[in-house]
């Protein structure tokens, strides 16, 4: 995590966290505003609806992002990193039947993010291509292929790794955001009568007022806050303090007066379709669809970069399968790209562009399942606050009532949008929340299976004791998921090869609940004697395993290993669907496909492939 305690480091560190965090939340005024009063559930641009409408955009943005998320869940790290799966390992310790249902929570919440990661390309390129509807008076049929080009482009580049056009989000996103605000001054200065709408009583009075569509409206408001659960997950590439300061210093300033500018063009001309790019002179609408569509790829790349670093997290926390993941930076950990996620966030986003066709019908779609992330985040934060920071009940449960009360209320509200394609970031999420508790269940149940029939090591190595094996030169690994018995691989291995290696390491990779682990908590050994050695090696969600790499501290632990003269052995496991208590077959079924594509151990763990040995174990559910 880049270091930003240092007064000089600051400056760059916010620059950069300005181009990578705030993409999404940022690219909100291209679309947000207007919905509100031309979307699903719009309402006229009279004068006191505008003013309600801007009411509600400037406290939502107050409480729910500087207070929610700058002020208190960026307070919640583990480790320095921040994101709903990091936050549920930290509540993920203890057992019991309401911790359960909040890891589960978690889980879900993680698995709606990448409908979130597929909706927020597709609805911010389209929104910015959409200014040449303004500037150049193309229709949407010759949009769309643009869009889809573009998106094509985005997902292309991934294998490239960002690390060498991402030094330049940062300047571009400070002209987004420059832009953003000097559109919104000049109308401002026009119709001051807009700052009217600091009053928040503006925004009750509307909301009195218009009843349900009021109601309905929220959907369209919430679309300013969507970002929320973005920064918080950004937050350990750069730290808390750089978020809040371009938060605080930057962005929501620009926000606001770009916001307040669409109001006051929305006071001059209520027929104004599209109050964002209708804020700027004909002279710069196409300089502003350039910039937009700029600010809209980077929007893009801080989702899809986002969408790697949870998938690997999920790999390491044990609910997805191993996966490839390649690193684009030499001296970033945190660039990396996962093919095969990038390909299927590619495709459905390409499919969501093609189907939905416009900005407005994407934003119909858009927000549900933000809205319910930022629920299970409120009930996360509220164990964390009682159980961590030591709050006084009393007051932890007056926080997340108040934040409950209003994500309840933003919820309810894009619940209306379910018919109009909410449903699609819904069924994303449950299909992958199955895929994830699918992938952890079954591991639990086949980690069961082999610890049942496991012989237990203290006699393995007591019987080697009593009666002498053939030794041979070398040092064998014998690599295990569990944490007690002999390998099934090395129990084969004696028993139909007659002897063992002169030295025998019994390794175990475990992944702890936090980020990282030290390098003086890495390795853990125990002789068990007969030169046999029962090993643990530690990583945190947030590192790639490199077994290789840690046989020196294997060495200094204790263990005589010749690297030269090394072989791994793994068991490779073959899983039968049977008829034993366990997961309902199809659910067993699901978890066969999904172990036989998952990643081989070898490349997984950097194995050497010509020093290792595979041993086939057969596993019924």
């Amino acid at each position: 995590m880049p270091s930003s305690g240092h007064p000089r480091a600051l400056l760059p560190v916010t620059l950069t966290a300005i181009g990578v965090v705030y993409g999404d939340i940022g690219t909100s005024p291209l679309y947000a505003m207007r919905e509100c009063f031309f979307g699903s559930h719009p309402v006229p641009p009279t004068h006191d609806n505008v003013l309600g409408v801007l009411s509600l955009i400037v406290y939502s943005l107050l409480i729910v992002i500087s207070v929610k998320y700058i002020v208190v869940v960026m307070r919640a790290d583990n480790q320095g990193e921040g994101g709903i799966l990091a936050l549920t390992a930290l509540i993920a310790g203890k057992t019991g039947g309401t911790r359960t249902v909040l890891v589960l929570l978690g889980i879900f919440g993680a698995a709606l993010l990448y409908g979130d990661g597929m909706i927020t390309p597709a609805v911010t390129v389209l929104g910015a291509v959409e200014g040449l509807k303004v500037s150049a008076g193309l229709s949407e049929r010759s949009l769309v292929p643009l869009a889809v080009l573009i998106l094509i482009a985005v997902f292309a580049i991934q294998r490239h790794g960002t690390h060498r056009v991402g030094r330049l989000f940062g300047p571009v996103m400070v002209g987004w955001f420059a832009t953003l605000a000097l559109l919104g001054v000049v109308w401002i200065v026009k119709y001051p009568d807009v700052l009217a709408a600091v009053d928040p009583r503006h925004g009750i009075r509307f909301l009195i007022e218009n009843r349900f569509a009021g109601f309905a409206v929220l959907g369209a408001v919430f679309l300013v806050v969507t970002g929320g659960e973005a920064l918080y997950a950004d937050m350990g590439h750069f730290g808390a303090r750089p978020i809040r300061v371009a938060w605080f210093a930057v962005v929501l300033p620009a926000l606001l007066l770009n916001y307040f500018g669409q109001g006051a063009r929305l006071l001059h001309a209520p027929e104004t379709r599209n109050p964002f790019f209708e804020l700027a002179p004909a002279w710069a609408l196409l300089p502003l669809v350039v910039l937009a569509t700029a600010a809209a790829i980077i929007a893009s790349q801080a989702l899809i970069s986002g969408a790697f670093s949870l998938t690997r997290q999920a790999i390491q926390l044990g609910y997805a399968p191993r996966l490839t993941v390649e690193h684009t930076s030499s001296w970033e950990m945190g660039q990396i790209y996962v093919p095969q996620v990038n390909w299927f966030l590619a495709i459905g986003t390409i499919l969501i562009v093609i189907n939905f066709r416009s900005s407005g019908a994407l934003a119909a779609a858009y927000g549900i399942a933000v809205a319910m992330t930022m629920i299970i985040t409120a009930l996360l934060i509220h164990v964390i606050a009682v159980e961590r920071w030591r709050w006084p009940l009393p007051a932890a449960i007056a926080m997340t009532t108040t934040f409950l009360v209003i994500d309840l209320t933003f919820f309810s509200a894009n619940l209306l949008k379910v018919l109009q394609g909410g449903w699609l970031p819904i069924a994303i999420g449950i299909t992958l929340f199955t895929l994830m508790t699918t992938w952890k269940t079954g591991r639990r149940i086949v980690a069961e299976r082999l610890m049942a029939r496991a012989y237990p090591l203290e006699a393995f190595v007591t019987a080697v004791r009593t009666a002498p094996q053939t030794r041979v030169p070398g040092t064998a690994i014998f690599m295990t998921a569990q944490t007690t018995g002999t390998p099934a691989a090395l129990v084969h291995n004696l028993r139909y090869n007659k002897m063992l290696h002169e030295h025998v390491v019994v390794l175990t990779v475990a992944t702890v609940p936090t980020p990282y682990v030290a390098m003086d908590q890495r390795v853990t050994v125990t002789a068990m004697g007969a030169s046999i050695y029962n090993a643990r090696i530690q990583y945190g969600f947030m590192e790639d395993p490199d077994v290789p790499e840690v046989l020196g501290h294997l060495r200094a632990a204790g263990v005589p290993i010749d690297e030269d003269a090394v072989t791994f052995f793994l068991g490779r496991e073959t899983i039968v669907v049977g008829r034993r208590k366990g997961m309902a077959v199809w659910r067993e079924k699901l978890f066969v496909l999904m172990s036989r594509n998952a990643v081989r151990a070898t490349a997984f763990f950097k194995l050497p492939p010509e020093r290792v040995v595979e041993l086939g174990v057969q596993v019924e559910m």
